[in-house]
């Protein structure tokens, strides 16, 4: 909060088509809302490779009501960091099914220059969920095709999402099973001047303050 500009009154967190980066950056921005308690763990198919990252108090800001936007191009560390706020109930995900990439890759080099890209292990959620092929489901599943239809704007540009189940031998989840890939990639729109989903987000942040209750 900074002077002059009034206390914060809740916080909307927008991750969509945010394709990740580094595990730690992850990490630490899950740690800026959840005070405790795991954030993701790694495992392999040796237990003596597992390995956790915990929520530090130290690390934690104001406990703002938080909702979070997630679509089809929300990947890997943006899954971390949406798993995670989930799992502790500490903001409502919004929006629509994340990529689902949580594999972890170490690239072994070859004698003749060349390198071989190896499946080392999986992440997984604070409640134990594989976040690989299966991806993260919002809270409020929302389409956003039909949130921009309703917003008045007639030319609605269509972009198809790949998801990470829809990649040629893709590693299968394992939550559920096997993972079948979809024909159907993903949609989303984008609207010139206004962000429906933006507007869904605050409106929810909003009853949040009437209620005169916290997300999570």
């Amino acid at each position: 909060e900074k002077e002059g500009h009034g206390k914060i009154e809740g916080v909307v967190l927008d991750l969509r088509n945010n394709p990740g980066g580094l595990l730690n950056q992850a990490v630490k921005i899950a740690d800026r809302f959840i005070s405790s308690g795991l954030i993701v763990s790694i495992k392999g198919r040796d237990d003596g490779d597992n390995i956790v990252f915990r929520a530090k108090k130290s690390k934690t800001i104001v406990e703002y009501p938080l909702v979070v936007l997630a679509n089809a191009g929300s990947a890997s560390a943006s899954e971390i960091v949406a798993g995670a706020i989930q799992d502790h109930h500490r903001g409502v995900i919004m929006g629509s099914p994340t990529f689902g990439k949580g594999s972890v890759q170490t690239i072994i080099p070859l004698s003749d220059g060349s390198g071989l890209r190896l499946t080392t292990a999986l992440y997984y959620t604070p409640s134990g969920r594989s976040i690989q092929a299966e991806g993260i489901k919002p809270d409020i599943e929302i389409d956003p095709l039909a949130l921009l239809s309703r917003s008045k704007e007639k030319k609605i540009k269509k972009i198809p999402f790949i998801k990470e189940k829809d990649l040629k031998h893709h590693l299968e989840g394992v939550n559920n099973g096997k993972s079948t890939a979809s024909q159907a990639a993903g949609k989303a729109g984008a609207a010139k001047k206004v962000d429906p989903l933006v507007e869904r987000a605050i409106e929810i942040l909003k009853g949040a303050k009437i209620l005169g209750k916290e997300l999570k």
